[in-house]
């Protein structure tokens, strides 16, 4: 039946969207009424509403796409795109190489992949597109860049993972071993997408940029040095709630977590303020109360398809946890007694598939005895297999269709169209589906695994 429920919701939202041609939120509410309608369980909708509409990672998205419009329409965004460009214009796709690092550091600090496109996509993806890039290239980069956060050292879902580990095997890893077996995975995910974005700079002839574009460096810094203090703005709340996070948990007590969701609810508004006075007295000047109405009603038009099609995603997901789905699924495989070489095909298919509707975290929770438990039965590594957690959850989540916030909201900022960009985005799964594959098998050596 759990599987049933699954199909269900898949069909109604591919004949929705491929057949009626209607958009792909109209599709994720009707699949959400027909799931309801079929499990029966009308006494909890209102509950499953409100769990979604209180969701912070939601309002992240609005407010975040928002800023984003008010922020282009300052002069600081267009003075980091040149310092950028200045220092790597010269390479073919220079701009996405930075936006791998770059988002890459930035997810491990937030924590919140749509978050994370949000904060560092706002300056890479203008200097993406500014650089040759098609739209739902820069789109794919920021996105699938920006989930490598979840699967680096000190992301939140990390300390999920170690704890399904630590309960299987008590006092035999490390936290310390724990973290460099992740390291040692997230560096062949880096270069895997380092060696994507090479390949499909050439497939889409990006080239480098001509000698007599590319802004001079020092005339970059001169004219445009104060936008180099915006990323610097960006990135101190998280380092501080990062480095610091017995500080705040030991004076703010329970009240710990909601102070780390606001976090990503505060950044956007310092954002857009310190983008205005950095900008200078011109852009102080034009951006009265009225302006800043008008283009917030213009931001709104872009990011509500966005936020309700996220919106109702997160009531199918809620759908799922009170049925339990996920359990289920899980014990299912689990009785497969699957050899290791199957499991390494199925269990991260399971994931991803499951990442199209379940968020990554949650998918560990609930998965991750179960994950680590059967991999050692086939003769697996539970330190790995507990390492890979991270990866096959929480890097997936946010970029397998339908739900994929990451995607959606670095289309909003790039202004990409849909279908290119779902289409190229698969691309970027599988090849993250395969490495995945070879990485449990042990066909890759990982730093750090004994």
């Amino acid at each position: 039946m759990e599987f049933l429920y699954l199909a269900i919701v898949f069909i109604v939202a591919i004949v929705g969207f491929s057949v009626l041609k209607r958009p792909l939120y109209e599709c994720m509410l009707a699949a959400f009424l027909v799931l309801v309608a079929c499990t029966g369980t009308w006494a909890s909708f209102g509950e499953y509403i409100w769990d979604a509409i209180t969701e912070p990672s939601l309002y992240v998205i609005i407010v975040f796409v928002i800023s984003a419009s008010l922020l282009a329409k300052t002069t600081v965004i267009d003075d980091c795109i040149a310092i950028i460009l200045s220092i790597f214009g010269r390479l073919r796709g220079g701009a996405g190489y930075v936006a791998i690092i770059a988002s890459t550091y930035m997810g491990s600090l937030s924590g919140s992949g749509p978050g994370n496109v949000a904060t560092t996509g706002v300056f890479t993806i203008p200097a993406m597109k500014k650089s040759g890039f098609p739209s739902h290239l820069a789109a794919n980069v920021e996105a699938h860049t920006s989930t490598m956060g979840n699967m680096i050292p000190p992301a939140g879902m990390i300390a999920v993972a170690f704890a399904a580990l630590d309960k299987l095997y008590p006092d035999t890893y490390t936290m310390s071993q724990y973290w460099m077996i992740l390291w040692g995975i997230a560096l062949w995910f880096i270069l895997q997408r380092i060696l994507t974005l090479y390949f499909l700079c050439r497939y889409y002839k990006v080239e480098a940029m001509k000698k007599e574009d590319i802004p001079s460096l020092r005339e970059s810094l001169r004219h445009g040095w104060r936008a180099i203090f915006l990323p610097i703005i960006v990135f101190l709340p998280f380092f501080l709630t990062s480095k610091f996070d017995a500080f705040f948990v030991e004076r703010l007590g329970s009240g710990a977590s909601s102070f780390n969701s606001s976090i990503l609810l505060i950044i956007p508004s310092l954002i857009v303020i310190c983008g205005i006075f950095l900008s200078g007295r011109e852009t102080i000047k034009k951006v009265t109360p009225k302006y800043i109405y008008q283009e917030i009603c213009t931001g709104m038009a872009k990011v509500v398809p966005t936020s309700a099609l996220v919106m109702f995603a997160y009531f199918v997901s809620n759908v799922f946890e009170k049925i339990n789905v996920e359990v289920a699924i899980g014990e299912y495989i689990a009785s497969m007694n699957l050899p290791l070489i199957g499991l390494a095909f199925i269990v991260p298919l399971f994931t991803t598939v499951m990442g199209m509707l379940i968020p990554g975290s949650t998918q560990v929770k609930i998965f991750g005895g179960i994950i680590i438990s059967i991999f050692a039965a086939a003769g697996g590594n539970p330190m790995l297999a507990a390492g890979m957690l991270p990866c096959i959850c929480g890097a997936t989540h946010g970029v397998t269709p339908p739900y994929c916030a990451c995607v959606y909201t670095a289309m909003g900022i790039a202004e990409a169209e849909l279908k290119p960009t779902l289409k190229e985005n698969m691309v970027w799964i599988t090849i993250h589906y395969l490495l995945s594959v070879a990485v449990i098998l042990g066909f890759i050596p990982v730093f750090g695994l004994k």
